[in-house]
């Protein structure tokens, strides 16, 4: 079990692993929690440890950049596909195939630049314990989310995200997550943390239905994409509240 976590662990992170095979890591996809945990838990005290000798908005340059390094910047690729997806008129095989372009569109770009800006601005209104945990917190719910979108949705068009979709539709696999997610956010984040939940399981339902509408179903980029966006919503959640 500790090698499928590991192979788990390379696909959401620049750490490798030599068994790290697509149709494994999508067995196993029900742990991607678990993986959230890790990475909240490395980030989040990296900005706990700046937030002391740093002013917040350079605590959260750094602690995006983390984010991005740790993660290899895998699914913020999925975020500017997803958004030149959307915004290519025409049929659900065009979209599709602009989410495809190994160039990145003008609204991809701007969607990216958008999200990174939100991020740190969002990230800098926090600082000590309270961004320790909502980082945390953010990090479980981004990887839960994309296994509920897995579990939920139906692939698009065949590629590498149809083993997760496949193999996500044994409900017990979604329960699992549910609870590897919910004990440390009830715990650490208590009801913040539940309405956080709340938040990120909204939107994932709604970008799970704007991309059935606009691309027949979801692909491996729409999966990414809403690591990145409930990762926001989230956080942005934790500092207004």
């Amino acid at each position: 079990m500790l090698k499928e976590i590991g192979s788990v662990f390379s696909f959401l992170t620049i750490f490798p692993s030599s068994n790290a095979t697509l149709e494994n890591i999508a067995k196993y996809m029900y742990v991607f929690p678990i993986v959230g945990i890790a990475i909240g838990l490395l980030v989040g005290s990296f900005g706990f440890g700046l937030s002391f000798f740093l002013d917040p908005l350079l605590v959260s340059l750094l602690v995006v950049a983390s984010i991005a390094i740790v993660t290899g910047i895998h699914h913020a690729d999925g975020l500017a596909d997803f958004a030149d997806g959307l915004m290519v008129k025409g049929t659900k095989e065009k979209k599709i195939q602009a989410m495809k372009d190994l160039s990145t569109g003008s609204a991809g770009i701007v969607g990216l630049v958008l999200y990174l800006v939100g991020l740190i601005i969002t990230i800098s209104l926090t600082s000590g314990f309270d961004l320790f945990k909502a980082i945390l917190i953010s990090e479980i719910l981004a990887k839960f989310s994309m296994v509920l979108m897995a579990s939920l949705g139906n692939s698009a068009a065949s590629g590498s995200n149809s083993p997760f979709v496949h193999l996500m539709k044994d409900k017990r696999k979604l329960a699992a997550a549910f609870i590897i997610m919910l004990i440390p956010v009830a715990l650490i984040g208590e009801s913040t943390g539940l309405i956080m939940l709340g938040v990120t399981v909204a939107l994932t339902l709604f970008l799970l239905g704007i991309s059935t509408r606009s691309f027949g179903g979801i692909t491996g980029d729409v999966i990414g994409a809403t690591n990145e966006l409930t990762r926001l919503a989230s956080l942005m959640v934790f500092v207004s509240i």
